[in-house]
């Protein structure tokens, strides 16, 4: 009977399946808008205080930063990480910046960590790390089709747990010794997208495959409220403490808000697809640092949200220098920078407040190209210049700038 029941969540996640389009479209005949420099500007209910950098960089001949040899920047690639058998689908820093964890399509998670606790560096190559036992860290995968699962995990604030799944049960690992020490959610459905509450670690959001979320706690073992609003599979989830809410987003390119205290609805909203696109695949969201802008992340835009009213301010969709699908993007520590990654290899490098693309870093530094590809990348947590990519090749590299540069975007034209 179970099998039979992998079975068909199986056949449910090809209904709701929606990967990436990898496709390149040089010619396409149906054109986005014109955007200016891939920004609709729109009026902002949210602007952050002038600072004298702000107004001398409005005097300044702007010019595109472009990095496309090694030696221009400081790259490490991750020992051990290379797998062409399995991708890197989901990439964290851990939250002491002190060690990186990869999950990879086959389910299984590695965990590097710099030498005497120091903080991740493109200087340094990491080690591979694992306990004595030498347990690895595996996700139930019984009966699951990888190429069909949907993986997710999170991390606990205190880098003690990871949660995490790939297609069957949620698994919670002890970061030291990689036990597990429970699981839960047998599909189906099966989960698509974890995050702990931020006020208690033993609340846990939990995407699911047939697009509910389930408020679950982990003490218990009790589903305390599930949450219905999405058409598709739950592909993203934010909190934010200072609005008090949930924002959850689906591969039906929906945004839901839910109130922390009652779990009720507030506000459904469709993102603003570009004209020609479809609205297919999976929609991610990540909070600003100030808790009330909201990053929106689709394969044809970023776009910049204000939580507060769900009313966007500003959208950028590829176009010209890099015109591929988005892969993936996240904010850097400080929430300065946005940093996307492209299916044809490429990473932009973004004023997270005007959504300006600052630098483009090619393929060519990091050996990529149309077929090695960042599927995610991961930002340090004290570092606002360090990037991780999750390459499709199953390989992981750390990059920063140069120490001369110091940061992404500094070129002779800008300064």
């Amino acid at each position: 009977m179970e099998s039979a029941a992998i079975k068909v969540s199986g056949a449910s996640s090809i209904a709701n399946a929606s990967p990436v389009n990898c496709k390149v479209e040089r010619n396409s005949p149906v054109r986005p808008s014109p955007i200016l420099n891939g920004v609709d500007p729109m009026n902002r209910s949210i602007e952050k205080p002038r600072t004298v950098d702000d107004v001398i960089d409005k005097t300044k001949p702007w010019q595109l930063a472009e990095i496309v040899d090694p030696s221009e920047c400081r790259l490490v690639t991750l020992p051990e990480s290379a797998d062409t058998s399995s991708k890197v689908v989901r990439l964290l820093y851990t939250n002491s910046g002190v060690g990186m964890l990869a999950l990879g399509a086959n389910g299984i998670q590695k965990l590097w960590k710099w030498p005497r606790n120091e903080q991740a560096t493109a200087n340094v190559v990491p080690q591979h790390w694992q306990p004595n036992s030498g347990l690895l860290m595996t996700n139930d995968v019984s009966g699951v089709n990888l190429e069909e699962a949907v993986p997710c995990i999170a991390l606990s604030k205190n880098d003690s747990y990871v949660m995490s799944a790939t297609g069957g049960k949620v698994s919670l690992f002890n970061m030291m010794t990689f036990k597990v020490m429970t699981t839960f959610m047998s599909p189906p459905p099966a989960s698509t997208f974890l995050a702990f509450h931020p006020q208690d670690n033993n609340i846990i959001a939990i995407g699911m495959e047939d697009s509910t979320i389930h408020i679950y706690n982990v003490r218990v073992d009790e589903v305390k409220s599930k949450l219905k609003g999405h058409q598709k599979r739950v592909t993203g989830l934010a909190f934010s403490t200072i609005l008090n809410i949930l924002v959850s987003s689906g591969a039906d390119a929906q945004l839901c808000i839910w109130s922390i205290d009652t779990w009720e609805k507030r506000k459904s909203v469709a993102i603003q697809i570009p004209a020609g696109k479809s609205p297919t695949g999976d929609t991610r969201v990540q909070f600003h640092s100030d808790q009330t802008r909201l990053l929106v992340i689709h394969e044809t835009q970023l776009a910049m949200y204000d939580a507060s009213k769900m009313e966007r301010i500003r959208q950028w969709v590829p176009q010209d220098a890099i015109s591929a699908p988005i892969s993936y993007a996240a904010y850097s520590c400080n929430s300065q920078l946005i940093y996307a990654t492209f299916c044809d290899g490429n990473i932009g490098v973004f004023d997270a407040d005007s959504l300006r693309l600052r630098c483009r870093i090619a393929p060519s530094v990091y050996n990529g190209s149309q077929t090695v590809y960042p599927l995610v990348v991961a930002t340090h947590p004290l570092d606002p210049n360090q990037l991780a990519l999750g390459l499709t090749d199953g390989s992981v590299k750390v990059i920063e700038p140069t120490e001369s540069e110091g940061k992404w975007g500094t070129s002779p034209a800008c300064r």
